[in-house]
Order: C-alpha cells, then structure tokens, then sequence
C-alpha cells in the first residue's frame, strides 16, 4: 500500500505542477477568506494564515456509497482547503460500492487524472464528434478525462473500488447531466426536455421526480 501511495503522490505532482488552467499566482500564499464578502475571480486573500490553511484529512478514510449511485465524491479544494487559493490545483477521492456509478458528468473548469487506489473500473468520456472513448482500469493505474468533456466511471467489480482524482483547478466545478437537466432551478421546461429526448411529458416527470432534492 505504501508504493502505492508513493506512486499516487509523484502521478499528482507531475500531472498537476507543469498545467493550471487558472490564471497564475502574483504572491507566494493567498489563503481563502471564504467569509469574505468580496467578490473575485476566486477568492480575497486572508489577512493572516497558518498551517491549518494548507492541511486537511479529508481523503484519508473511505467514503459512504449507501446511496442511489453508489458513490461518493469527496472534495478537496479551495473551499475545504483554502491555502489551495491561487495554486490552480485541487484534488478528491471518488469510492464506489460493488455496482456503483459516478454518473455522466463534466467539470467545466479542469482536465480530470484519476488514479486507482483500490479495485477495478470502467471509465469513458465522449468527444463533441460524439465518440465514446472507453476503458477498464485497475489498482495502479490512470486514466485522463479531458476538461470540459462528458465522463463517468462504473464499478463493475464485485468489491469496492477507490481512486484519487488530480485537477488542475483550485475548484473544478461539476456538471451532473442527469441533475442538470432535470433538476434545475427553476426547472427545464417539460416541452424542451420531451423535444430534446423524444419522450413524452409523463416519463420527463417521472425522471424529474426521482432526482428532485430529497427535502
């Protein structure tokens, strides 16, 4: 497990310390004032910092997957991580159940690298040709989901699966297809939907009902 960690840690560094697709730093630190009512492109810098700014065990431990995908995404960026401000890099851990899926999705902001902790996965992004680019991946290995691309990554194994997720963003952004279009607020019209999917009204509203915010 600890070559495994060792070699996660030099595929982050590589991958992440040569590319930002944010805008370059004009100061050594400019750590997060997230309660700053100032509004940048990112965020205003804290007038005093510590250590605690740029630590954070978030990805240590395993995510719940108890839920209708069986997945979850555990971030680390500027907003868990403020000393992250700036560095144009973030990460997350991404854990998936027997059967779980990490849905359709983009991130608007970043190039995705992923690296397999754990298990195996079937991972795949779509062109704008609409070409679907596809394969399965396994512990040690990576694979690169280009930025603003369609992407998603399925256990198909029947033990659980992990990775970590390298971005060359302080916060990507995420695009759920699914909930974007059918859980918007306001939402979609249900005439642009059935005309964009060729279905009628009663399954547009069936789908919207299964992923409307759980109050």
């Amino acid at each position: 497990m600890a070559s495994i960690l060792k070699l996660c840690a030099l595929f982050i560094t590589v991958s992440l310390g040569s590319v930002s697709a944010d805008p370059d730093p004009l100061q050594d630190v400019c750590v997060a004032d997230l309660a700053s009512g100032v509004k940048v492109n990112g965020f205003a810098c804290k007038a005093t910092f510590n250590a605690t700014d740029f630590f954070s065990d978030r990805l240590a431990k395993p995510g719940l997957t108890n839920n209708s995908m069986g997945s979850l995404v555990t971030t680390a960026n500027v907003e868990k991580i403020p000393g992250l401000n700036t560095l144009g890099i973030s990460l997350a851990r991404i854990d998936y159940a027997p059967g779980g899926l990490n849905p359709p999705h983009t991130h608007p902001r970043a190039t995705e690298t992923v690296f397999v902790l754990e298990g195996e996965l079937d991972v795949g992004f779509i062109t704008t040709a609409n070409v679907l680019v596809s394969k399965s991946i396994k512990k040690g290995e990576i694979f690169v989901f280009p930025r603003g691309l369609v992407h998603f990554q399925k256990n198909n194994g029947k033990v659980s699966a992990a990775v970590i997720s390298a971005f060359n963003s302080q916060l990507p952004g995420t695009q759920s297809i699914a909930v974007t279009l059918f859980a918007a607020t306001p939402p979609v019209p249900d005439n642009v939907l059935t005309k964009a999917f060729q279905v009628g009204t009663k399954e547009v509203e069936k789908i919207k009902s299964r992923l409307a915010p759980k109050m």
